[in-house]
Parts: C-alpha cells; structure tokens; sequence
C-alpha cells in the first residue's frame, strides 16, 4: 500500500492558495515553485532587495522579491476562493484524486501522480 500524500504534495505549481498565517493572512496567489518543504507565491511574503549596478541591472535600485513561504502556512483554495481541506480518494480504477466537501458532496480538485 501506497503512502497518502504529505501536505507538501498537495501544494504544487499553479494551485491557488491562501495564507492562513503571518503578515500576509488572508491574501490569495498561484504557487509559482516549490521545493521541499516551502513555496514561492505570487504576491505573498515580498521582499525588498537592494541591487547594486552590473552588466545586466545598468542602474541597479530597489527590486521587490517573492520569497519562500513554508507550506504549513497555505491552503489550498476552492473555485470560490474559501480554503478547504484536501482529502485522497482512490477511484475504483487504483487512481488517486484530492478532493474537498462543499454542501454536501466531493468537489474533484485534481488526481494524484503516481510515483
């Protein structure tokens, strides 16, 4: 039997996600990267970078940075935009699915890889 996937598993680029902690709480973005145990989101936990001129940056200045957000403070969220908790189902066909509950009944987020 297969493990059920970690909470780091069913964050992965391109989901939309809310923060449920920090400075940022309750904003919204896309997954951009992620990598281990953290993710990059577009427009949560930016960051102020001062740059120094070079061949690439010609005036250098002030450029703003998303930087890594830990996964325990993201949530997947739904077609509304409410966080919702992700479940694994497994079809009848051995597939595995994520899942979530509104109103009732399973809303299909997206299947699971094989790994």
């Amino acid at each position: 039997m297969d493990k059920i996937p970690s909470k780091s598993k069913k964050i992965r680029k391109g989901d939309k996600v809310i923060a449920i902690s920090g400075n940022d709480r309750g904003q919204t973005g896309t997954v951009l990267s992620c990598s281990g145990e953290k993710a990059i989101v577009q427009g949560l936990n930016v960051r102020k970078k001062h740059v120094k001129p070079s061949q690439e940056n010609q005036r250098g200045g002030i450029i703003e940075l998303e930087k890594p957000i830990h996964i325990s403070n993201l949530k997947v969220c739904s077609a509304e935009g409410k966080p919702v908790k992700l479940k694994v189902r497994e079809t009848k066909n051995g597939e595995r699915e994520l899942v979530y509950r509104h109103d009732g009944r399973e809303v299909l987020h997206r299947s699971v890889k094989k790994s």
